[in-house]
């Protein structure tokens, strides 16, 4: 089942025209990556695909219903989001930050059920972050603090989720983590979108990669269909070492293409 379907978004900022006509569809049980150059409208899409950013023109469904008719908050208990900011200034302690993801299911801090504690461990959890619930959000590291703001994401458990550069700042035995979990959520039925800069994490991890360049699409389908030379040569001007380790396919960025 399509999860959520994207329809011939147009997007613009000012006289620019960010996003031009992309469509695509996420089902259920699948990550897909969303890849490309600096400046080819990832982050615009996701934006505008939580409400964030108006659209132009075009249609996005979740779950088979048009978005806009979703109510703020039954939409927010079947979609989750994490933007690519990790700035949180208030002094909450992780536990905290991370229980507001139970806000949409009706809970309020400090009146969890038992429901909404059985998920914030799991999410504090699954980032490998339970030994920071009682510190403050402010002491952490940028890498502790993007994985304390992913674990609120997940904590709402939603059956959309979609992640902004979620291993931008992490180490890679935490880049490995997360895309492991993220990988485990889409096996349990999830359905995972998630933007990506690192080329050979979105081979080895994603289902499918869907390759945008200035707000356009310019492939969609397996890594090894999406990310080939011609593509990595249209989209970033590099061009790529492909080998296999442990019968998973891997792409190594390796040289520039020059104009």
């Amino acid at each position: 089942m399509s999860a959520m379907s994207v329809r011939d978004l147009r997007v613009s900022r000012g006289r620019r025209r960010v996003l031009d006509g992309v469509a695509f569809d996420l089902s259920q049980g699948e990550v897909l990556g969303l890849v490309g150059p600096n400046g080819s409208g990832k982050s615009t899409l996701l934006r505008a695909l939580v409400g964030q950013l108006p659209a132009e023109s075009g249609r996005v469904t979740l779950l088979g219903r048009p978005i806009a008719l979703w109510p703020p908050r039954e939409r927010a208990r079947r979609l989750a989001y994490l933007p690519q900011e990790r700035e949180c200034h208030a002094p909450w302690r992780v536990r905290d930050l991370v229980a507001l993801g139970r806000v949409p299911h009706g809970g309020s801090l400090g009146t969890w059920g038992p429901g909404d504690a059985e998920a914030i461990e799991r999410a504090l959890l699954a980032l490998g972050i339970e030994h920071l619930a009682s510190h403050r959000v402010t002491d952490l590291s940028g890498g502790e603090r993007a994985r304390a703001l992913l674990a609120r994401a997940l904590c709402t458990e939603a059956p959309v989720l979609l992640a902004d550069e979620p291993t931008d700042g992490l180490d890679p035995h935490f880049q490995l983590q997360l895309m492991r979990e993220l990988g485990a959520l889409a096996r349990g039925g999830a359905a995972v979108l998630v933007t990506l800069h690192d080329l050979s994490l979105a081979s080895r991890f994603c289902d499918r990669l869907l390759l945008l360049r200035e707000g356009a699409a310019v492939a969609i389908g397996t890594p090894q269909e999406v990310l080939s030379a011609p593509n990595l040569a249209q989209a970033y001007r590099i061009r790529a070492q492909y080998f296999c380790a442990e019968g998973v396919p891997v792409v190594v960025p390796w040289s520039e293409v020059r104009r």
